[in-house]
């Protein structure tokens, strides 16, 4: 194990394997998520009015076990193997035949697959480790926000803060950097939600997507926010307008703004000090 910490080709190998196991806790996530979020707001809800919470099966992230949905089967371990249990299952349901989501496996490849990279990236670092723990979180955040169009406080809030502790060695930008970038990130888009919403009375964002970016700043700096502003309009407004007019989506029909933050999250980790060559020279 060790000796792999030398070996970036090994590196990259364990640390891409650790994606994939963990890719697949991420679909439980994505999935449980918003569902616990909904059971806290209805028990609340409950206790706020003096009544009973709802009955109902308690969820977590660990209990009940993972189960189909259609026959209520429960997932054996052998069932559960990252990408070869779906392979071999042929996407389906060992008991009923219902389909499974090719989502289960493209979650777990894209994250074995950053993972991998990001520890190829970095090298056995406190950066790598960090980048990986981003990468886990960014495709959470993505999968939970094309469901539900939530992004989580559970998930962002904890990753201001802790890209703002990473940084108290300047791991991936200057202290003063990150938390300028934290700020910055959150009130540009509250900014332009503020603006949005005077000027046509509607909400064209959520806070979560503040708070995403704030992420961002706290973990890359300041610096990186123009590109990663600028990357995740344009994918937006060009899957957008692909969505409107290919799949003849309405224009009232909201897009989730959370997956191009994710995505351009990570283009700036790997790659932030080339896009601000690029963007300076702009300039």
């Amino acid at each position: 194990m060790i000796a792999a910490l030398h070996d970036p080709v090994a590196f990259a190998a364990l640390a891409g394997l650790l994606g994939l196991v963990v890719g697949s806790f991420l679909n439980v996530v994505i999935h449980r998520l918003p569902k616990m979020m909904e059971q806290d707001w209805a028990n609340q809800c409950a206790e706020l009015r003096g009544e009973a919470p709802p009955a109902g099966e308690r969820l977590s992230l660990a209990t009940p076990r993972s189960r189909c949905p259609h026959c209520g089967h429960g997932i054996t371990a052998l069932e559960n193997v990252p990408l070869l249990s779906w392979l071999l299952l042929r996407g389906r349901c060992a008991a009923c035949k219902a389909p499974i989501s090719a989502r289960y496996p493209l979650v777990e490849a894209v994250s074995g697959l950053l993972s991998a990279y990001a520890a190829w990236h970095f090298g056995p670092t406190l950066a790598a480790a960090g980048a990986i723990l981003f990468v886990w979180a960014m495709i959470a955040l993505t999968g939970i926000d094309i469901d539900t169009q939530l992004l989580p406080d559970s998930i962002t809030l904890p990753l201001i803060w802790l890209g703002l502790l990473l940084n108290l060695a300047g791991t991936y930008a200057a202290l003063p950097s990150a938390v300028i970038g934290a700020v910055a990130g959150y009130l540009s888009l509250w900014s332009v939600y503020w603006a949005f919403k005077l000027a046509t009375g509607k909400e064209g964002m959520g806070y979560g997507d503040f708070k995403l970016l704030a992420a961002i700043g706290a973990w890359l700096g300041w610096q990186a926010l123009p590109a990663a502003i600028l990357l995740s309009s344009l994918v937006g407004a060009v899957v957008g307008i692909g969505l409107i007019v290919l799949a003849r989506r309405g224009r009232n029909v909201p897009i989730p703004f959370g997956p191009y933050l994710a995505a351009a999250g990570l283009i700036s980790l790997f790659w932030g000090k080339q896009l601000n060559h690029v963007w300076l020279g702009l300039f």
